[in-house]
C-alpha cells in the first residue's frame, strides 16, 4: 500500500472513531446519570442559589453536557446551562430569598425524553437571640425560630489565635434552643469571635436513574462579637 492510500485509510478510521464518541457519551449520560442537586441560602444574601449537575457514573464522575431535548426546570421554569473549566456543565438559577420559602420541584428531562421530578422544601431558620457586641465568658444560650422540637445545627466559632482549638461540631437543639457550656467556650481565646450557625439536610433523590443521586438543602447565618473573661460591672 503506497503512502497516499495509507493516509486515506487512516483518515477514514479516524473520522469513524470520532463519530462513535458522541453516541457512546450519549448512552452513558442517559443510562448512568447521578443527580447532584444543591440548594444554598444564607442570611446575608438576598438570593437562594439552586445549583444542579448530572454526573456520569456517580458523584465523582464528570459532569455531563446534555443536548436537546434534554432540559432542566425549576417549578416549570427552564434553567439555562452554564460551563466552567473545573466543574464542567452545570445548571444554576437564583431566586429571591423572600419569596422562595416552601415547596419546590426540579424536573429533569433526559435525552430520551423521560422526565424525573424531585420535590424539596426550603425552610430557613432565624436567630431570635440578640448577641451584644461584647460577650462575657459564661454559658452561651441561643434561641432560634423555624427549627424542629429536636433538631441540630453545625456550630463553628473561631477566634484570632492559631493555637486555640476553636469550636466546630454539630450540636443538638431542644425546643429551638442551643446551649454552649462555659467549658466548651474555653476553646476560644478572648477577642474577636466569628460565629457560624448552619443547617444542612442531605437526602437521596427519590426519582432518579440507577446511578441514584442526592439533594442537599443548606442555610446559614453569621454573627461577630468580642469575647471577654472579665465579669460585667454592676
Amino acid at each position: 500500500m503506497n503512502r497516499l492510500a495509507f493516509a486515506f485509510v487512516f483518515v477514514l478510521l479516524l473520522v469513524a472513531a470520532c463519530n462513535d464518541i458522541p453516541r457512546e457519551k450519549e448512552r452513558a449520560e442517559t443510562n448512568a446519570l447521578f443527580f447532584d442537586y444543591k440548594i444554598r441560602g444564607d442570611e446575608r444574601d438576598s438570593t437562594v442559589t439552586i445549583y444542579l449537575q448530572y454526573k456520569i457514573g456517580g458523584p465523582n464522575g464528570p459532569a455531563a453536557h446534555l443536548e436537546k431535548p434534554a432540559q432542566v426546570q425549576l417549578d416549570d421554569e427552564i434553567i439555562p446551562a452554564g460551563s466552567a473549566k473545573v466543574t464542567g456543565t452545570y445548571y444554576e438559577i437564583q431566586k429571591s430569598s423572600d419569596s422562595f420559602l416552601g415547596k419546590h420541584t426540579i424536573t429533569f428531562t433526559g435525552p430520551d425524553r423521560k422526565e424525573y421530578s424531585e420535590d424539596f422544601v426550603y425552610r430557613p431558620f432565624k436567630l431570635r437571640t440578640r448577641i451584644p457586641s461584647i460577650v462575657h465568658r459564661s454559658e452561651l444560650t441561643f434561641d432560634f425560630e423555624g427549627l424542629g422540637p429536636e433538631d441540630y445545627i453545625r456550630v463553628v466559632a473561631t477566634d484570632t489565635s492559631f493555637a486555640s482549638r476553636d469550636i466546630n461540631e454539630i450540636d443538638t437543639l431542644e425546643h429551638n434552643r442551643l446551649v454552649i457550656p462555659a467549658a466548651k467556650a474555653s476553646n476560644l481565646v478572648d477577642g474577636p469571635i466569628i460565629l457560624l450557625l448552619s443547617k444542612e439536610i442531605e437526602k437521596p433523590v427519590r426519582n432518579g436513574t440507577p446511578a441514584r443521586g442526592r439533594i442537599v438543602v443548606s442555610y446559614g447565618l453569621q454573627r461577630e462579637f468580642e469575647l471577654k473573661s472579665t465579669t460585667p460591672s454592676k
